[in-house]
């Protein structure tokens, strides 16, 4: 692994700590700092998570991707236990991602859902990286397993560049909150203005900031937990293994 446990322990109890402090923090400046934006009102602080999540799923993919390349290079069990840790915490920021911005979709288009380019890439990548799971699940031996699952995540990751590509280069409705467009995909007005207009605002770009901030600590709190969590377990299953041998040895 990339730390001993108890170095790990003390890396997951500040990272907890931490993650706890300034979720609550978040929480009071998207509720009492920022304003009330005019057009939808206080149904856009959603977007302050939407945003954050959005962003560091992306992040949690990427990693995966990264320590899918290092587990091509070299294969070790700690780039396999770091991809796997990342796809997890990434598919779950994805769903929260998914579900917050339905939330805000419901006043802003009349619609829980529309099956827009973006929303329709976005349900992609969830499929694909869920079925990430069922993969690792058909290969038993751990080798292979982790060999299929770097490149796998390696390859998947196409799909989140082209969700963020979609909304850039083709017609959508969904809201293009960083970056320009191509003339021709500019979306349609719902939903479009109240992003462009809130970002002007110095306290709403300071909000977007400590939010993004604030889950990326998060997606770090959780991905210690889960690689500690993978650390004990593989530590486990080598004690029964040795428990085992030791058994059989004294038996014969």
């Amino acid at each position: 692994m990339f730390f001993t446990l108890p170095r790990m322990n003390k890396i997951v109890r500040v990272l907890n700590i931490l993650a706890l402090v300034l979720l609550l923090i978040n929480i009071i400046v998207v509720f009492f700092y920022a304003p009330t934006e005019r057009t939808m009102g206080n149904v856009q602080r959603i977007f302050y998570f939407h945003v954050g999540t959005a962003w560091v799923g992306a992040i949690a993919f990427f990693v995966a991707l990264v320590a899918g390349i290092f587990y091509l290079r070299k294969p070790q069990v700690k780039w396999d236990t770091l991809g796997l840790s990342s796809v997890e915490i990434g598919l779950v920021f994805l769903t929260i991602t998914t579900a917050a911005g339905s939330v805000w979709g419901r006043p802003a288009w009349n619609t829980w859902w529309l099956w827009s380019p973006r929303l329709t890439l976005i349900t992609i990548a969830w499929l694909v990286y869920a079925a990430y799971f069922m993969l690792r699940g058909a290969v038993e031996d751990a080798e292979k397993r982790g060999r299929f699952a770097a490149i796998y995540v390696i390859i998947s990751f196409i799909t989140i560049i082209m969700a963020y590509v979609s909304i850039r280069v083709l017609r959508d409705i969904h809201p293009v909150v960083f970056g320009g467009t191509a003339d021709t995909a500019q979306g349609a007005a719902e939903g479009l203005q109240e992003f462009e207009g809130g970002l002007e605002s110095m306290r709403m770009g300071l909000t977007l900031l400590m939010s993004t901030i604030t889950f990326t600590v998060i997606y770090l709190a959780w991905l210690f937990n889960r690689m500690r969590l993978q650390y004990l377990k593989d530590e486990v299953d080598s004690l029964k293994i040795r428990v085992v041998t030791r058994l059989q040895g004294g038996g014969t």
